[in-house]
């Protein structure tokens, strides 16, 4: 059965605006996106459903369904029960919907299983794309360093977040164990990282040769590789490796920009984590608090370099605590628009990194979605304003008026007296 919706704008994902547009959907799949006067007879006889801006169902490509509650740590990652961790980001999820993000990319965390459940119907969520465990180096990233090693590596530990792997045969076999769980993208740190406790966020991880084997054992199964990295040697070294994407970026320059844009990769800078962290120190490890300011205004500039060089951005967020009114909390994932903006991406460009470019940090894995164009999922989000005059309403959950997933309603505002916003028929 097909299904119209009426804008006054249409924000395609790709391209410029429609003023008075249309589109029609039937079987999850769009089959016409484009200027109301322009309907085909047969849909000119729908009766519509009218919105004031409708645009492609928003993408974050990054976050964590890790299910930790209060400081976030390598520790609280490990040690939180999975069972917990799961219920707790079964409802991360919904909220995330709600929020008009219908497809996340989970780098590091309980997404295999969420997305199993959401595809057999046990409950309504977004899709999502996860890497299942992020792999790391031992004293790296993925290493609880507060706790007795042989804790941490146990074989016979089942669950978590977080692998580490040595050597190129223990790299592969990392790999392996991420697609036998359903991983859709494979996650790797190539440099440490701030909520760690002893390595540095500058310091390059792994050895060239264990992050290629990395890299080829997830091409044979068709999967790139997303690096974790902020440092400038980190990030080289991810770009030598043939990785796909680079994660947070803080010390990119124009070589590594320009390098990026050679070998078609992505950044997703997750600014909204920075955001958070400057404004809540007392999260970070303490060696890291004094310095952290800094570190953050250089990441700032390095989104801003990224883009005028050329380099594909992808809105991420780094999202990941179940805490409720939290600084980290789920549902928060749209303030990331408005700090690509002030990074010196346009509105539209900033919507394009939230909708068009969020498959193509899937590789070949990417799925048809993220565009108003016929053949692409019916994933869709209205706002009761025009999103690129007034960027900060795709972060309001209130100025959402609807949200469809494969062509269901999804998430409906609750119409307020006196509301015009929500006209539909």
């Amino acid at each position: 059965m097909k299904h119209r919706i009426d804008a006054d704008l249409l924000v395609p994902g790709s391209g410029g605006p429609t003023v008075n547009g249309t589109v029609v959907h039937a079987g999850g799949r769009i089959l016409y996106a484009g200027p109301t006067a322009e309907l085909s007879d047969e849909d000119r006889a729908l009766t519509p459903t009218r919105v004031v801006a409708l645009l492609p169902g928003l993408w974050d490509c990054h976050v964590h369904f890790a299910g930790v509650r209060g400081r976030v740590s390598t520790e609280e990652l490990m040690l939180t029960p999975e069972a917990l961790a799961v219920a707790r980001s079964v409802k991360d999820a919904e909220t995330a919907l709600r929020a008009g993000f219908t497809s996340l990319r989970d780098l590091g965390g309980y997404g295999c299983v969420l997305a199993e459940a959401v595809r057999e119907g046990t409950f309504v969520g977004p899709r999502i794309y996860s890497a299942n465990q992020v792999i790391g180096q031992t004293g790296g990233h993925t290493d609880v360093h507060r706790l007795p090693l042989r804790w941490v590596t146990d074989p016979c530990r089942s669950g978590g977040t977080l692998c580490i792997a040595d050597g190129v045969d223990e790299c592969v076999r990392a790999v392996r164990r991420q697609l036998r769980a359903g991983a859709e993208v494979i996650k790797v740190c190539t440099s440490g990282g701030v909520l760690s406790e002893v390595d540095n966020p500058v310091h390059q991880q792994y050895r060239s040769e264990e992050l290629r084997a990395i890299v080829t054992e997830a091409a044979r199964a068709e999967r790139v590789v997303a690096a974790h990295c902020h440092g400038r040697a980190g990030i080289l070294a991810a770009i030598d490796a043939g990785c796909h994407t680079v994660e947070h970026g803080t010390e990119l320059d124009e070589e590594c920009a320009d390098r990026m844009v050679e070998r078609d990769m992505m950044l997703v800078p997750t600014r909204t984590i920075y955001e958070a962290l400057r404004h809540n120190v007392s999260a970070l490890p303490p060696r890291w608090r004094d310095r952290f300011d800094a570190m953050a205004e250089r990441h700032h500039r390095s989104i801003g370099l990224a883009h005028r060089r050329g380099v594909r951005l992808a809105l991420g967020t780094d999202l990941g605590t179940s805490d409720r009114d939290g600084p980290l909390s789920w549902g928060r994932h749209g303030s990331e628009f408005a700090h690509l903006v002030e990074a010196g991406l346009s509105p539209l460009e900033a919507v394009e990194a939230a909708t068009a470019h969020g498959p193509a940090t899937l590789g070949p894995r990417g799925p048809r979605s993220g565009r108003l164009a016929p053949g692409y999922d019916a994933d869709l989000l209205a706002v009761d304003t025009d999103p690129l005059a007034e960027i900060a309403v795709l972060a309001d959950p209130h100025r959402l008026t609807h949200v469809w997933k494969s062509g269901e309603l999804v998430h409906r505002r609750s119409t307020a007296p006196g509301d015009t916003s929500d006209r539909s028929c």
